[in-house]
């Protein structure tokens, strides 16, 4: 179904367009780098004109996201070369990049923004779809949703760890998607005593990728390859 797109959304729309522009009895003139109220707006306006704002700003990283995978299966020899003229940090495409593969257009959900679906890229897919519906259902923010996501996984690495039903790889499993979902690392040490306690660090998803990358290299998970460095560095101390 195509989209009617309101006066305000009309003017959001020229933000593409690098000159300034005033549309018609629009009272606002938008600029490459900017934008400027010329008329005093009524707050209904004003407020139309936010949300198209909001809404052309998500459906351009998806764009983006898109436009990165496609480039990436397609002109793999030329495609870094290409992207490196972008305003954005590899990383960030990376990704989008990634986002982009795990949500196909029909599994994206319409009323959530880009962001939600970042926050449950990590989790196997039944578990995407179930956090994705129950944040647009309840209206979740992005962080809602990862509050939400976060306590979830806690409480399972948390009853697993004080039970032992779920066996060390089960409880491993549930680190490794905490980690994706929430940017924390969680591990228990399947060698360690019965008294041994998770450790919890935070870290960034640029760190976190950056440590996927490097787990890769050495064919380990990342949990393996944090341990590892980790002993090491309490070995050489």
């Amino acid at each position: 179904m195509r989209k009617t797109v309101s006066p305000a959304g009309r003017t959001a729309r020229h933000m593409a367009a690098g000159a300034a522009r005033q549309p018609r009895g629009s009272g606002v003139q938008l600029y490459k780098s900017g934008l400027l109220f010329t008329a005093k707006q009524s707050f209904r306006t004003w407020e139309e004109l936010g949300t198209e704002l909001f809404s052309f700003a998500d459906s351009s990283t998806w764009w983006i996201a898109d436009w990165l995978v496609y480039g990436e299966s397609v002109f793999q020899d030329r495609y870094e070369e290409a992207i490196k003229r972008t305003s954005l940090s590899y990383q960030t495409l990376r990704n989008y990049s990634w986002v982009a593969r795990a949500f196909p257009l029909s599994r994206r959900r319409q009323g959530l923004s880009f962001s939600h679906h970042l926050e449950v890229v990590a989790l196997e897919e039944p578990e995407q779809d179930y956090w994705l519906r129950k944040a647009e259902e309840l209206g979740w923010s992005r962080n809602k949703l990862r509050r939400e996501v976060r306590s979830s996984l806690l409480m399972r690495q948390s009853e697993l760890t004080q039970s032992g039903a779920g066996g060390d790889e089960e409880s491993s499993a549930v680190a490794r998607t905490a980690a994706g979902s929430t940017s924390t690392l969680l591990r228990r040490d399947a060698t360690s005593t019965a008294e041994a306690r998770s450790l919890i660090l935070q870290f960034s998803a640029d760190e976190l990728a950056g440590m996927g990358r490097a787990a890769r290299r050495d064919s380990e998970s990342v949990e393996a390859w944090v341990a590892k460095v980790v002993r090491r560095a309490i070995d050489c101390s």
